[in-house]
């Protein structure tokens, strides 16, 4: 059986897709659903069960799975980054993931992949590199980000990289993510705006080395960050910390075309001031050094910026479709 925590959500629900598709249904979804929209993320996917996150870790804990596990692919977190309650964030983000490891130390022959984010490289300053031993000198920039690195601190320092697999993933878009509220991709809240106003509102720049339109990121379609993922599931072998990206910056102003374009309509960028709670804890430029994803055998290319924005509109965005194993 594999388990996938936030099964319900963006990362989670391809990533059961992708299994799928693979002919993969002895599959448990954790998540805890509420009233949010996740529930449609999960309509055409073959799974054998569902478990509430706390119902399944106190079962976990427990005992009641036995060796059934043979791979957790944890990707269940508050993934807001302008979450303001840490304890939330500490017990949720930090604290389950630390029950989930502690247990697979127990259970060796279960793999154990977890989501962390490039979050934790804050501002960028020391770099994108993934080697762990650079991992105490990373300074988050928001409480989202620090909970996520308190974990990868603590996975080195308990000697869990070894046997388990955390991921930084940086900005990934696509399909299923409509239930994200304001952490939807940029490029999901805009299709509307292009759609139905002919206009794309972006962020203004407020440091003079970026104009505006021109800050970077690293942008991964979310079939490629799935793909990435299911490579150290096939390589139960690898241990550490692995970025999750393309390997290549694009502005906002690219995004904005590759949109447009994929909609049909004249390009037309309204640039707005950007909101007093993002500034000083926002990234102007992020890129993911894929160095040591590659030497450890990933060779597969990501799609193209276009491409893949093409894709998202057309099979999902202008049809609110969700990926589906049909």
């Amino acid at each position: 059986m594999i388990v996938v925590t936030g099964g319900a959500g963006f990362i989670g629900s391809a990533l059961v897709w992708a299994l799928n598709r693979r002919g993969e249904d002895d599959i448990l979804i954790v998540d805890q659903l509420h009233e949010t929209e996740k529930w449609k993320n999960l309509v055409g996917l073959r799974f054998s069960d569902y478990l509430d996150k706390t119902v399944f870790i106190d079962q976990l804990t427990r005992g009641d799975f036995g060796d059934r596990i043979r791979a957790i692919l944890h990707m269940g977190a508050c993934s807001a980054t302008t979450e303001k309650d840490a304890d939330y964030l500490m017990e949720n983000n930090y604290r389950y993931t630390a029950r989930i490891a502690a247990w697979r130390e127990t259970h060796p022959r279960c793999r154990l992949i977890y989501a962390s984010s490039a979050a934790t490289y804050g501002d960028g300053a020391r770099g994108y590199g993934d080697d762990e031993a650079g991992l105490a000198h990373l300074r988050p920039l928001n409480m989202y980000g620090y909970s996520k690195h308190l974990f990868d601190l603590q996975a080195l320092r308990q000697g869990w990289l070894k046997h388990i697999v955390g991921l930084k993933y940086f900005n990934v878009f696509g399909p299923n993510e409509y239930h994200k509220g304001d952490m939807r991709s940029v490029i999901n809240k805009a299709y509307p705006q292009v759609r139905d106003e002919g206009r794309m509102r972006l962020f203004k720049s407020h440091r003079p080395d970026y104009k505006d339109g021109e800050q970077l990121r690293d942008f991964i379609y979310v079939k490629d960050a799935v793909n990435m993922t299911l490579f150290f599931l096939d390589h139960p072998d690898i241990g550490g910390i692995y970025n999750i990206g393309t390997g290549r910056t694009q502005s906002w102003n690219d995004v904005a075309a590759a949109l447009f374009k994929a909609a049909g309509q004249p390009l037309t960028i309204a640039y707005i001031p950007m909101p007093d709670h993002l500034q000083g804890k926002y990234q102007y430029h992020t890129c993911a050094d894929l160095t040591k994803l590659q030497d450890a055998g990933w060779s597969q290319p990501c799609r193209p910026l276009e491409d893949a924005i093409d894709d998202y509109v057309c099979r999902y965005l202008s049809t609110e479709a969700h990926l589906s194993s049909d």
